[in-house]
């Protein structure tokens, strides 16, 4: 029988986000503790911001009837610093105001100090300029409006974000809780940092790689540790982490080795929809569900299994269980944007899968390839700043332009 051809990166990236639905549960959170979360309803503000008309200058405020030409002489009748309010600005007289300070009623313009002579003797000021109305003036509501829509349902805390909130008078925020994950790695030859190595052994790089890119997105990560490699012992991990958790990620065990148990786990634990995918890193990908008990009423867990080899499984991650948990958040779920560069070098022998290079940016303005693309050598991604999106089949010659997607952008 012939197999069926596998799946694109946009097809499986598309497959996988067709299941995902957000987090349904909210709470309620301290501004404080609202970095990383993400909004579950629309953010009203509660007052204007500004509150009046005020200054974006040091400087004297004044009404331009009476400055309509440059060198105009005016009494200084009061001086506004900021957080006073000022009284009527009477015809012939300006008033020294500072920035943020609202502007007093009758004036129609600033003039900043550096545009003005005092004469302090004489209490008076020369505007040397001929100022239009509005200048220097920050109206009332221009940045937010009271009973207005000030953030979005979807949106992700910032501190920018949390800047608005506080300015639009908002001491706690709704948000939803946060995706829960469980990881666990297989692999016999796996040994933590610290822990001795064997004969044949390595260190697991991808559990402090994953939990890191988990933590980044703000999901609430759990590390179940290394699995043997025995279908027994994956099974039982995966029962475990079913229970408690929205997704469960695992690095390794994903090809079709005797000592690979993921797929048979999977498959007797719940289901798999999904088994390789044409992409270099990464081929060996999986993607299903895991029951939660043997009760249809207490749903299932999604399920997403990485390559064990470092490469594969950060490039993988950052594909598609980004997007993915990205959906689970409640959050807009696509690629970030990509960028056409210049290839300063070649890479001629092409491959038959979409190719996800790791390149540098360099001080001309184009890209350098790391000279070792093998998916075991992490320090290509550690090197690198981005990746390169190289189609099926298509070789690279220097001066080509290519598409650049950089680490920044995937590690939001």
């Amino acid at each position: 029988m012939t197999k069926p051809p596998m799946l694109t990166a946009q097809q499986a990236l598309n497959h996988l986000l067709s299941h995902a639905q957000a987090v349904i549960e909210n709470e309620k959170v301290a501004m404080q503790a609202a970095l990383g979360r993400v909004l579950s309803e629309n953010v009203n503000s509660l007052v204007d911001v500004p509150p009046l008309d005020n200054t974006s200058m040091d400087g004297y405020a004044v009404r331009t009837a009476d400055t309509q030409n440059a060198g105009s002489i005016l009494k200084i009748a009061q001086r506004i610093p900021a957080g006073s309010m000022g009284m009527q600005l009477e015809p012939g007289t300006v008033a020294r105001i500072f920035t943020g300070a609202p502007v007093p009623p009758g004036s129609d313009a600033v003039v900043m100090q550096e545009d003005c002579a005092t004469d302090s003797e004489t209490n008076q000021v020369t505007i040397n300029i001929a100022p239009t109305s509005g200048q220097w003036i920050r109206r009332r509501g221009e940045d937010l409006t009271a009973g207005k829509t000030c953030l979005t349902a979807g949106t992700f805390l910032r501190p920018q974000e949390l800047g608005v909130a506080a300015s639009a008078g908002l001491t706690h925020l709704n948000v939803k809780r946060r995706v829960r994950v469980a990881a666990f790695f297989t692999g016999d030859e796996l040994a933590l940092p610290g822990e001795p190595l064997k004969p044949g052994g390595i260190y697991n790089s991808n559990r402090d790689t994953l939990l890191a890119c988990l933590k980044s997105l703000g999901c609430d990560a759990t590390d179940l540790g290394i699995v043997p490699d025995r279908l027994d012992a994956t099974r039982a991990a995966l029962r475990k982490a079913s229970k408690d958790h929205d997704l469960i990620i695992t690095s390794g065990g994903v090809s079709v080795g005797e000592e690979d148990h993921i797929k048979p786990a999977v498959t007797a634990e719940g289901r798999l929809d999904l088994w390789q995918i044409a992409i270099k890193p990464g081929k060996p990908l999986a993607f299903g569900a895991v029951r939660k008990s043997d009760e249809p009423k207490d749903g299932e867990a999604w399920f997403i299994g990485l390559p064990g080899n470092p490469v594969s499984s950060f490039v993988t991650f950052l594909l598609f269980v980004r997007p993915f948990i990205l959906k689970l958040q409640g959050r807009e779920a696509k690629l970030p944007q990509s960028y056409f560069m210049r290839a300063d070098f070649d890479w001629l022998k092409a491959d038959r899968r979409n190719e996800f290079l790791r390149v540098k940016i360099n001080d001309q303005g184009g890209l350098d390839l790391f000279p070792n693309q093998s998916s075991g050598v992490l320090t290509s991604a550690s090197w690198g700043d981005g990746l390169l999106d190289c189609p099926p089949n298509q070789p690279i010659k220097t001066g080509d332009l290519v598409k650049y997607i950089p680490f920044d952008a995937l590690l939001k």
